[in-house]
């Protein structure tokens, strides 16, 4: 563990100061209603074991923002460790109840870890809440080991912007081009990218970014309602058929041509 830290009466390690983050603070809890029954997170746990298969993390994992600690407890599970780093007290609290450990209550600039002191990292759905997007993947490119691994998703297609983004302190969306050139600008090599969800852009556009840009869609409205992530009965079963596929297709290293969401797989040379 990084010098500096402390541990609570919860199991927590905490940084000595605190900061804010652009997440909204009812981000944490919403997503906990749902996580665990949801499609969304469930396929995105599963494409991330798929690619780490094939690209394997040289130790355990930071995972960077890790929120409630569902990606932690997952990838945990498939048998890559993880270290979970997570600046909302709500998300921590969440993550160590759902049995992660170690869990870790700070931002990354306040965590006091060494340079070249970490094997992998990960940011999952986290780089397009932070403004100085340079200034985060140099600040992990730092951090890494040599040859050490940065594993990334984030929301697609500015396009698909909606209040929902506002709602959740998005400050972008991404291609896989503009994810590359972000990455290979800040000192990494990009090793693998895919896009994920290749269903979802239709209603995401119909049902989020039209309404959004009428203006029935409000960002004080968006608090990720259950019924866009959990799915029953026929839809449910179309979307499992499909998410199954993009799932063995990342699996044999394929990657998906368009979708709501990037994959992708970087390295410190």
């Amino acid at each position: 563990m990084a010098p500096g830290l402390e541990r609570g009466a919860d199991d927590i390690w905490f940084a000595p100061q605190q900061a804010p983050v652009s997440y909204p603070d009812h981000g944490h809890a919403g997503c906990l209603q749902v996580e665990d029954r949801s499609f969304w997170f469930r396929h995105r746990n599963r494409c991330l074991a798929n690619v780490m298969r094939h690209f394997a993390p040289q130790g355990a994992l930071l995972d960077i923002g890790g929120g409630n600690g569902y990606v932690a407890k997952g990838l945990t599970e498939a048998g890559f460790p993880c270290v979970l780093l997570e600046p909302g007290i709500g998300g921590a609290l969440a993550a160590r109840a759902r049995g992660v450990d170690p869990v870790i209550c700070a931002r990354l600039e306040d965590m006091g870890a060494a340079d070249s002191s970490i094997d992998a990292a990960g940011m999952f759905d986290v780089l397009e809440h932070i403004e100085d997007e340079a200034g985060a993947l140099q600040q992990v490119h730092r951090l890494l080991r040599p040859g050490g691994r940065l594993y990334l998703t984030v929301p697609a297609y500015n396009f698909l912007h909606s209040a929902e983004d506002v709602a959740a302190g998005h400050f972008r969306r991404y291609t896989v081009g503009s994810l590359r050139h972000a990455v290979t600008n800040n000192g990494f090599r990009l090793e693998y990218a895919t896009y994920l969800f290749a269903l979802l852009p239709p209603g995401v556009l119909l049902f989020r970014t039209l309404p959004s840009l009428l203006g029935l869609r409000k960002p004080s409205e968006e608090e990720l309602p259950a019924s866009e992530f959990v799915r029953e009965g026929f839809s449910a079963r179309i979307l499992d058929r499909v998410l199954d596929a993009e799932a063995r297709r990342i699996s044999a290293g394929g990657t998906i041509p368009f979708g709501t969401s990037c994959l992708a797989v970087c390295i410190k040379d």
